[in-house]
This record gives C-alpha cells, sequence and structure tokens, in this order.
C-alpha cells in the first residue's frame, strides 16, 4: 500500500471529438448554457419579485430552478474549458467537488420533486386544511430538507471515497462521477463501506420516488370524477408529472448504459447519455411551467407587455 503513487489530477478521457467538432460543439454548448440560465434566474425573479406568486407552489418551483442552476454550473463551465483545452484533467479535489455537485442535484431534484407532489396532494385532497398544512414554517423545513439532506448524504459518500488509495487517474466520461472513482480504487476490499452507503442511498431515493408514484396515482383517482379537481390537476400537477418522467427518463438511461450498455457503441453517443439529465431537465422545466402555470404565464406576459411598450 505504501508503495500505491498518490493520485493529485484526473485524465477525462471522454471527449474524443475533432478539433472542428469541437468548436461546434462549445458554441452549441454554450447556447444551451445560456439559455438554462436565463429561463431559470427569470422564472426565480419573477417569483421572488411578485407577491402574488409567494405561495408554496411557486416556492417550491423557484427552488426547483435554482437547484438546476446549481447543477448545471457543477458540468457546463468545467466542459466548456475543456471542449477550448488540448489536455482534459482535473485536480483531485476539484473532481471530488464536482462529483458531489452532480451527484447531491440529482437526488434535490427528486427530493423537490417529492415535496411537490405532497403539496399538490394536500392542495387536491385536503384545499381547507391546506394553508394550515403547507405553513411558511413547514414548507421551508421541507425546502431545507430537499436541498441539504442531500448535499450532507452525498457528502458522507464522498468523504468515503476521498479515504481510497486510487491506482488509475483515467476517467472515462466528461466529469467526474463517484462510482467511477470508487473502481479505480486499489483494493477492492477497502470499497465495501462505499457500496453499503451508496445503496442505503439508493433504497432512500427510491423510497422517494415510490411515494411520488403513489401519490400521483392516488390523486389521478380522486380527480376522475370531479371537474374541478380534474381541470386543477391539469393546470398543476401535469407540469410535475412531466417533469417527474423527464428526469426520472434521462438518468435511467444513463444508468442502464452504464450497466448493460455495449461496449461497441460510439463515444459521442455515451458522452450524450451521460449528460442528458444535466441538460434537459433543466432546460425543459422553467419553459414548461413557465407556459403552463397561468400565473406565471401571465406574469411574464406582462413583463413583456412593459418592455415592449
Amino acid at each position: 500500500m505504501d508503495n500505491v503513487s498518490v493520485i493529485t489530477i484526473f485524465y477525462l478521457s471522454g471527449l474524443t471529438e475533432s478539433k472542428n467538432n469541437r468548436y461546434i460543439l462549445f458554441s452549441l454548448s454554450l447556447l444551451c448554457y445560456c439559455v438554462i440560465v436565463l429561463a431559470n434566474i427569470t422564472l426565480v425573479v419573477t417569483i421572488i419579485l411578485d407577491k402574488n406568486l409567494h405561495e408554496p407552489m411557486y416556492i417550491l418551483l423557484c427552488a426547483f430552478c435554482m437547484n438546476g442552476l446549481y447543477g448545471t454550473t457543477g458540468f457546463f463551465p468545467k466542459f466548456l474549458w475543456d471542449l477550448l483545452s488540448p489536455v482534459h484533467v482535473i485536480s483531485y479535489s476539484g473532481c471530488l467537488v464536482q462529483g458531489l455537485v452532480i451527484h447531491s442535484f440529482a437526488c434535490s431534484d427528486l427530493s423537490i420533486l417529492a415535496v411537490m407532489a405532497y403539496d399538490r396532494y394536500v392542495a387536491i385532497c385536503r384545499p381547507l386544511q391546506y394553508h394550515s398544512i403547507m405553513s411558511k414554517q413547514r414548507l421551508m423545513k421541507l425546502v431545507c430538507f430537499s436541498w441539504l439532506t442531500p448535499f450532507c448524504l452525498i457528502g458522507i459518500n464522498i468523504g468515503l471515497t476521498s479515504r481510497l488509495k486510487l491506482c488509475s487517474p483515467y476517467i472515462a466520461r466528461l466529469f467526474c462521477v463517484n462510482w467511477i472513482i470508487v473502481t479505480l480504487a486499489c483494493f477492492p476490499a477497502e470499497t465495501m463501506v462505499n457500496n453499503i452507503v451508496a445503496y442505503i442511498f439508493i433504497i432512500f431515493y427510491v423510497f422517494h420516488g415510490v411515494f411520488i408514484v403513489w401519490s400521483y396515482i392516488y390523486l389521478i383517482k380522486k380527480c376522475v370524477n370531479s371537474i374541478e379537481n380534474r381541470a386543477k390537476f391539469m393546470q398543476t400537477c401535469v407540469p410535475h408529472l412531466f417533469s417527474l418522467i423527464t428526469f426520472v427518463f434521462t438518468l435511467l438511461f444513463d444508468v442502464m448504459n452504464i450497466r448493460y450498455g455495449s461496449k461497441t457503441l460510439p463515444q459521442p453517443f455515451k458522452n450524450f447519455v451521460a449528460i442528458e439529465f444535466l441538460v434537459i431537465p433543466p432546460l425543459m422545466n422553467p419553459l414548461i411551467y413557465g407556459f403552463k402555470l397561468t400565473k406565471i404565464r401571465n406574469r411574464l406576459r406582462e413583463i413583456v407587455t412593459l418592455k415592449t411598450s
């Protein structure tokens, strides 16, 4: 063990595009990142400045968009730099931080979607008690739970990873992922604790998913026989469902590719699959909510009208 060299940098070997293609990819990636930042900040600022939008559903949406900005900031700046750089490296500590940001972003997204499902359940099934149940204090606790719990849990996992002795500095992806760093360990027996903790965390977030599915199944059953509830469901729940399906599909696509994907698949396809959950949900969510939720759509229309008049 004493003869194992200490790794201070990692080489990200996922980017295999030619120089000309990198410039095109850089332009598209920069445009995508700018749209993500602009769309999410617009929605966040709109909700913060308009007191009529200071309701639990919109505050949760604000937290959702802020989390999207947090996750994409952990990926895009480094990725854009790599597209213009001949050598794709990241420091050991930087790799751990990037892994922390990206993993906690994904877990926070699922937590916020779970809280949104609970909020919609209370709003539709217990409307008379909605404001007492979803009080400001409880809402702040739920938002803090959605942000801090994933950050702390992933932080524990990252801390366990940092104690491992690694035998290779090469990561065959565009960004750092904790489980790949674990696979680089010189002594697999040392990773047992990491694997156990990781499975506990996975089970914890699987329960989040089960709760969300159960909530929406119950809501659909509840809304079938009520025209008013059906209208409320279509207006406020459909965007949540679309966000959930988009997030789960993009994340599972990456996981399935990691576990069962063929090694002969072209690297650009693997890269696209790997970054889907960092691009599609943060890009689509503010656009979906901005167009679908009446109050936000009307407020944005008022702002645009005032600027053009």
